[in-house]
């Protein structure tokens, strides 16, 4: 989460004329001075740009325990892992990837190349072309997210990316978790790395250790893995910024307050970082939800984590009215927003800002991150302000062209050289002015 976004809430709802009330609130915080780490990436990419797969070679052993002479995953461990995993997990697989690939493909068919006349004689046009090389990393720390792979593998060859990289780090320093790499395999990587954090990233940007540079670079991490995305952004195209995940839930008096309680929890177990926030327009469910989430830490397996996030970055707000939830949630943006109220139908019409929103108490976050058929690559520190998440689009450019006949050309090289000479660029203007000089000629050579 973006450091100031707490604080940038706080004095948001002085805005709504007084209609929120905070049960519980996360302590607004100024922003951290992030430029310790931000230098020690900026040298570390500095230092992989500059020696190559030495320095890769080197941060692996110290940072992955790798000191295997190879990092590219042969096929005989690819092989390995497709005998380790159970066929149960292999079914499971099988159903979220085609969920995830089938929608992907809807995605994908509802963008359209055209080509249309624009006045006469003037033909603009657009087509749609994939990226041509992509590095896909999936993280393997705390949670290794054996789903990311569908998310990004899988949704870049269903856009038409041509190479695909999957890179994944070592377990212990052996090679990458088996279910990670079937899934990274089953996903269409044609090739697949055993390489982690900033390194990761910085070889498929640079083309390291066997790797062709690629043209984008896509995949979670923490806080190092995030910097290195923002720095290398520009020399390659990135997915999103992503920061901790985040989770908001709203309910009227009709949701259960033990299902909100667990629906928090459940993504507040990502890490301490991890914001849980509930937006009620009830104070007796908002209250129940509090006692519950204290009960159910009680018992929950990955309480140490979850209820450290829980204890810092936990909110529960009560408003006036659903126009009053939907107005303080567009200002928090969340990454995962759930609704459970009598009217799902009018948040979802109404509601703007948002990564993915599950309506109704049917769908959970859960669903969204392993495989029921949406991306779970998605925007948080309120970038859902100005973007969606991870989608087929992301792997495709969507480009233009122009093609006039001469009596076009002729005709609009006036206006835009008009233009141009207003602009004071005056050798634009005069590309346009030889070209009605050119026509004009022609065309009386032609009538004489």
């Amino acid at each position: 989460m973006d450091s100031n976004v707490t604080g940038y809430i706080l004095k948001a709802k002085f805005n709504m004329n007084g209609k929120v009330r905070y049960l519980k609130q996360a302590a607004p915080r100024s922003r951290e001075d992030n430029r310790e780490l931000t230098e020690y990436v900026r040298r570390m990419l500095e230092d992989i740009d500059r020696n190559g797969d030495e320095a890769v070679r080197r941060y692996a052993r110290e940072l992955d325990g790798w000191t295997k002479p190879e990092f590219r995953v042969s096929a005989a461990e690819i092989d390995a892992a497709r005998k380790e995993v159970s066929p149960l997990f292999k079914e499971d697989f099988a159903y979220c990837k085609k969920q995830i690939t089938a929608f992907a493909k809807r995605q994908r068919d509802s963008l359209s190349e055209f080509e249309t006349q624009f006045g006469e004689g003037i033909t603009l046009g657009q087509k749609i072309i994939p990226v041509e090389t992509v590095g896909c990393y999936i993280p393997g720390g705390k949670y290794p997210l054996i789903s990311a792979a569908i998310m990004s593998v899988a949704t870049a060859k269903v856009a038409g990316v041509t190479h695909v990289i999957g890179a994944a780090p070592p377990r212990k320093g052996a090679g990458i978790y088996a279910p990670t790499l079937y899934a990274l395999a089953e996903s269409g990587a044609d090739e697949i790395y055993c390489i982690g954090g900033v390194q990761a990233f910085a070889a498929m940007a640079y083309g390291r250790v066997g790797m062709r540079p690629v043209d984008m670079i896509t995949g979670p991490g923490n806080s190092y893995v995030a910097e290195a995305k923002r720095q290398l952004f520009g020399l390659v195209g990135i997915d999103l910024p992503a920061g901790p995940t985040e989770i908001l839930v709203i309910a009227d008096d009709s949701a259960d307050p033990a299902l909100v309680a667990t629906d928090l929890l459940g993504q507040a177990e990502h890490g301490p970082d991890s914001p849980a926030w509930l937006i009620t327009t009830s104070e007796k469910i908002g209250r129940e939800a509090l006692a519950e989430i204290e009960r159910q830490l009680l018992t929950l397996p990955t309480a140490d984590v979850a209820g450290k996030a829980w204890a810092r970055w936990g909110e529960v707000a009560v408003v006036e009215d659903d126009d009053a939830a939907i107005a303080l949630s567009d200002q928090y943006a969340p990454e995962h927003l759930e609704v459970f109220s009598a009217r799902n139908d009018y948040y979802l019409q109404n509601l703007k800002n948002y990564g993915s929103l599950f309506i109704g108490e049917e769908s959970t976050v859960a669903y969204g991150d392993k495989g029921v058929g949406t991306n779970h690559t998605l925007p948080t520190g309120r970038a859902a302000r100005y973007t969606g998440g991870l989608w087929v689009g992301k792997f495709l450019k969507t480009v233009t062209y122009q093609r006039l006949t001469e009596k076009a050309s002729e005709r609009i090289a006036p206006i835009i050289g008009r233009m141009c000479a207003t602009e004071g660029m005056l050798a634009h203007e005069i590309t346009a002015t030889v070209r009605e000089q050119r026509y004009s000629q022609r065309q009386k050579r032609s009538a004489g």
